[in-house]
């Protein structure tokens, strides 16, 4: 049977999908249907239909589910960050343990994960809903919506409409204030927010960063020109309004904000949907600000890769420093370090970390902050994975005891999978974003000689599909 688009059903959810999207079945074919509750009895629409599988819209609820809940945000349907927020936040803990489970069967050939994995690592949960308010970064998107207004909040899910926003309870409290004061900014200064369509207008977005143990905060407004500009009308009535710089004045309206820090502009002048341009400027404050992960200070700036949920991340970091089971005499390599953030954990405990990361700017963040932390023990090299550890180990005779990898969504490059195993380390620490690719790569990693021996899940980004995972392998022979 194939169903037809605008066809109506009544339809049961028996499962969740990658992204969180409820799936049932109609006549045996399978149905997505975002929004949709594992439980739920529902009527759809169906809005996309293909031979084997089709996309239902959500039209009513006719039995909720038992795990159904209220979201805290009446946005949550519409916007594009919290695909699960209708979930019950156990069942949501639930749903990506098994997540994890199942690509690492599927697709890694692991037949007993369950054996291997332990506990999932939930958010602490608050008493008005829980796993909110957790990110210490945001990017909020300018522009007007189709009434001419400010606009001012995040995307609709797929989609570049912009959903106008005063709260958003993923995002540090101080937030809310920012947004109410630059809203009031564009509209007191005439500020031209940005038109993505023909690359036109002036402000495109603005970055806050928050430390949460420092109670530092960070405002970047990137623009597509190269200062900060309104429109101010002349003193008489027929005087000409003309265009001036407002840097300062956007100075006034946010540096009586608790913990405020740093105000800077950073410049974005390509039609493209990278949000930050490779240029920032301060206006006031510092050029960066600080924060702890454990007891390992770190300096942020605008262009700084540095984890949204601290508190998450130090659980995360924790883990992979249990895996790696230094005691202090061991060399460890660390594979797509960023702003070495893990190096710097596992430093703690190593006698030499090595880190590497093909972002020039992120390893020059990465020294600094092994300088401001007094770690002598680590050396950083900018470059990709995949060239720096074949090169250091060919030509320089570089081993490593144990190597710590946390790549992109993508996954490693197999070439530098060849030569973690050419080098051989006794144990290989992996943190993943995506359990589809951690599968592919510990599927290699098992066929070449290790061994998975445990597993675990920890919850950075609640009410979202995404999950990070920490694997510990073992070289068989040891």
């Amino acid at each position: 049977m194939t169903l037809e688009k605008n066809q109506e059903y009544e339809i049961t959810i028996e499962d969740m999908g990658n992204e969180g999207e409820g799936i049932g079945h109609i006549d045996g074919m399978a149905v997505f249907v975002k929004d949709a509750v594992v439980g739920d009895t529902a009527r759809i629409k169906i809005i996309k239909a293909k031979k084997n599988y089709a996309y239902g819209r959500l039209l009513e609820i006719v039995i909720p589910s038992e795990y159904r809940v209220e979201p805290i945000c009446h946005h949550a349907r519409r916007c594009g960050g919290c695909s699960i927020m209708q979930v019950e936040y156990q069942k949501q803990l639930a749903w990506k343990q098994d997540k994890v489970m199942n690509c690492l069967k599927r697709i890694g050939g692991i037949t007993n994960v369950e054996e291997l994995m332990e506990p999932i690592i939930g958010m602490k949960l608050r008493a008005e809903f829980p796993a909110i308010r957790y990110r210490n970064k945001a990017q909020f998107p300018v522009r007007r919506d189709k009434d001419g207004n400010v606009a001012i909040g995040f995307y609709a899910g797929r989609t570049h409409s912009v959903i106008d926003t005063d709260v958003c309870y993923l995002q540090d409290e101080v937030n809310d204030d920012i947004i109410k004061r630059f809203r009031k900014f564009l509209v007191d200064y005439n500020v031209e927010p940005y038109n993505e369509e023909n690359n036109t207008g002036l402000v495109r977005h603005i970055l806050t960063r928050v430390g949460r143990k420092t109670g530092e905060v960070m405002i970047c407004v990137i623009i597509n020109g190269k200062e900060l500009t309104g429109v101010i009308q002349g003193d008489s009535p027929n005087s000409k309004s003309k265009y001036v710089n407002v840097e300062q004045e956007l100075v006034e309206c946010m540096e009586d904000i608790p913990g405020i820090t740093s105000i800077s502009v950073n410049v974005n002048l390509e039609k493209t949907n990278r949000i930050l341009g490779d240029t920032c400027r301060t206006i006031w404050g510092k050029d960066s600000i600080t924060d702890y992960i454990g007891n390992v200070k770190y300096q942020i700036n605008p262009l700084s890769f540095y984890q949204v949920n601290p508190e998450q991340t130090e659980k995360l970091y924790g883990k992979a420093l249990e895996y790696a089971e230094l005691n202090g005499d061991e060399t460890v390599w660390d594979l797509y370090c960023g702003i070495g953030t893990i190096s710097l954990f596992l430093a703690q405990k190593a006698k030499k970390v090595m880190g590497v990361e093909i972002v020039p700017e992120a390893i020059e963040d990465a020294r600094k902050n092994a300088e401001m932390n007094g770690f002598d023990n680590v050396e950083f090299f900018v470059g990709k994975a995949e060239v720096v550890l074949p090169e250091q180990y060919e030509k320089h005779g570089v081993y490593a005891d144990v190597i710590v990898v946390d790549p992109p969504r993508k996954g490693c490059d197999e070439v530098a999978i060849s030569t973690m195993v050419k080098i051989q380390p006794k144990r290989i620490v992996y943190v993943s974003c995506d359990p589809a690719t951690l599968a592919r790569d510990v599927k290699m990693l098992v066929a070449a000689g290790y061994e998975v021996k445990k597993v675990c899940a920890v919850d950075q980004f609640g009410h979202s599909g995404h999950i990070e995972v920490v694997t510990c392998l073992q070289r068989v022979d040891m």
